[in-house]
C-alpha cells in the first residue's frame, strides 16, 4: 500500500487499492530509470545490471567521509559527545571552500525536524559537507524526502540514514490534539497531524511522558517505512551497504538517543 493510501486508512477511508498499485509500480519505475541511468553514466551498475552498487569514487572531495555503516553512526555519536561536552571543533569554511566547489561526499544522511533549536550539522559537531539533511516538522515522510534520502544513498554513496526525532516536538503534540480532540488545523498543517496521527494511536499511554513516547514511536515507524517502502533502500539495506537508524534529541542535554 502506497503512502498516501496509508493516510486514507489511518482516517478511516477506502484505499484505492488499483491506484495505489499503479502508483507503486510507476514510482518504481520511474526511479529505477532515473537513478540507473545516472549510475550508466558514471559505469557503477551491478553485474546483472538489476540495481545500482554504491561504489567509491576515484578521488572524493573529502576522503574521511568514504566510511562503513557502522563507522558513520560511530562518528556520528562521537560529534554528539563533543558538541554535549562543549568541546565541538571551531568551523573555517574558508578551509574547505575549494575542496566541495566541485562536489559532495556526505558520509551520513539525517531526515529531522524544522525545530530552530535542532539543527543536525550543530548536535553532531560536523562541517559543511558533511551531512545530507532532510528537514520538515515531525520528520515524517514524504515522497520528497524519500527521493531526497534515496539519492543521497544510490547516488552520493551515503552509508547512513537517521531519522532524527526531538523532545517536545510540537508537529506530534498537533498530532496528539488532532488524535484525541478530533482537532482541525488550517491549511495543509492537517496533513501533517493525519501523516503523524499513526505513531498517537499506536501508543497505549495516558502518562506525562506520553508525548515523548509518541516522538519516539514516531522515529521507530519512519525508520521501519524507510527499511521496507522504498526499492532502493530496501536493496541496500538488505545488502548492508547502508544503515538505517533512528535517534532521539533531547533539548535539556543536547545529548542524541539511539532508539532504532
Amino acid at each position: 500500500m502506497c503512502y498516501q493510501c496509508e493516510q486514507s486508512n489511518s482516517r478511516g477511508e477506502s484505499p484505492n487499492l488499483n491506484l495505489c498499485r499503479s502508483k507503486r509500480s510507476f514510482l518504481r519505475l520511474a526511479v529505477a530509470s532515473a537513478v540507473s541511468f545516472g549510475m550508466l553514466r558514471a559505469g557503477m551498475l551491478s553485474a546483472d545490471e538489476s540495481m545500482p552498487v554504491q561504489t567509491p569514487r576515484a578521488s572524493s572531495p573529502k576522503p574521511e567521509n568514504v566510511l562503513t555503516p557502522d563507522q558513520a553512526l560511530e562518528r556520528l555519536m562521537q560529534g554528539n559527545e563533543r558538541y554535549v561536552s562543549g568541546k565541538s571543533k571551531p568551523l573555517d569554511f574558508h578551509d574547505i571552500q575549494s575542496t566541495l566547489a566541485g562536489g559532495q561526499n556526505p558520509y551520513a544522511t539525517i531526515l529531522g525536524c524544522s525545530d530552530s533549536r535542532v539543527s543536525p550539522e550543530h548536535c553532531f559537531d560536523e562541517a559543511h559537507g558533511d551531512l545530507f539533511v532532510a528537514r520538515g516538522a515531525g520528520n515524517y515522510l514524504t515522497n520528497d524526502n524519500i527521493a531526497t534520502i534515496e539519492y543521497s544513498v544510490a547516488v552520493l554513496n551515503t552509508p547512513l540514514v537517521m531519522v532524527l526525532g526531538h523532545e517536545s516536538c510540537g508537529a506530534v503534540k498537533a498530532a496528539v490534539d488532532a488524535v484525541d480532540n478530533h482537532r482541525d488545523f488550517p491549511g495543509h498543517i492537517q496533513l501533517m497531524a493525519s501523516a503523524i496521527a499513526p505513531s498517537v494511536r499506536a501508543v497505549n499511554d495516558r502518562s506525562s511522558s506520553r508525548v515523548m513516547n509518541i516522538t519516539r514511536m514516531n522515529v521507530i515507524m519512519t525508520v521501519e517505512r524507510l527499511r521496507t517502502k522504498s526499492p532502493i533502500l530496501d536493496y541496500y539495506h538488505d545488502h548492508k551497504k547502508i544503515r538505517i537508524v533512528g535517534g532521539i534529541y533531547h533539548l535539556n542535554t543536547g545529548k542524541v538517543e539511539l532508539v532504532a
